[in-house]
């Protein structure tokens, strides 16, 4: 049973940071890829950033240049750091691992989510 646990979201300020943390645990030999991805209320989930094990990144437009997303191969765990935070950054964010090797086989998992609120 692999589970990804989700922390860090909260209310900040316009122009303020947060940092999210997710960490995988379980029987896990490998991970290919972890993201973050973000759903607002009446919007699909959107990308907000991917890395794979060997640090290749990918930022959706809206976040190039805020956002950073790391990644602790050893610890399982994923990062992302939020900078110069916007209203419209406001969503539930969910945590991905992709392509997840197990013992039973590759799967892919998803965090519970961690609300992010940007507002004075």
């Amino acid at each position: 049973q692999v589970q990804l646990v989700e922390s860090g979201g909260g209310l900040v300020q316009p122009g303020g940071s947060l940092r999210l943390s997710c960490a995988a645990s379980g029987r896990i030999f490998s991970i290919a890829a972890m993201g973050w991805y973000r759903q607002a209320p009446g919007k699909q989930r959107e990308l907000v950033a991917t890395i794979t094990s060997g640090g290749t990144t990918n930022y959706a437009d809206s976040v190039k240049g805020r956002f950073t997303i790391s990644r602790d191969n050893a610890k399982n765990t994923v990062y992302l750091q939020m900078n110069s935070l916007k209203p419209e950054d406001t969503a539930v964010y969910y945590c991905n691992a992709n392509r997840v090797v197990v013992p039973f086989g590759v799967n892919d998992y998803w965090g519970q989510g961690t609300q992010v609120t940007v507002s004075s």
